[in-house]
């Protein structure tokens, strides 16, 4: 089942490469999906709970959505290209088993707990 959802998260991420390409994207933008929303994780110099909250803001797939619909409406490139920058790089978190955070740290996930000693429990 995990490779089945990891086949289906990546091809979310060729989704989002699609639209860039298909959007005429500049080439920053696909920097972007790779790294921009991990920005975000700034949050957790103001705390766990904090930092949790930011960072699954940037990594949401409604908040993507959401800018996409915005970028539509508005008639407003940057708001549909953050949309589909958004959506990639949360597609491209979940392939890598990256997940949204839960507010005891940024190791603990959805998806389980992160990094070389994954046995804990949540």
């Amino acid at each position: 089942m995990k490779a089945l959802l990891t086949l289906e998260e990546c091809g979310m991420l060729l989704l989002a490469i699609a639209g860039l390409y298909g959007y005429h994207a500049p080439w920053w933008a696909y920097v972007l999906l790779l790294f921009g929303p991990d920005i975000s994780m700034l949050g957790y110099l103001a705390g766990n709970k904090t930092g949790a909250a930011v960072y699954n803001f940037f990594h949401h797939r409604t908040v993507a959505i959401l800018f996409y619909l915005a970028g539509i409406l508005l008639a407003n490139q940057v708001l549909l290209l953050t949309g589909v920058i958004l959506f990639g790089h949360a597609a491209l978190d979940r392939a890598l088993g990256y997940g949204l955070k839960l507010k005891q740290g940024f190791k603990y996930t959805h998806l389980g707990i992160i990094g070389k000693n994954n046995n804990e429990r949540r």
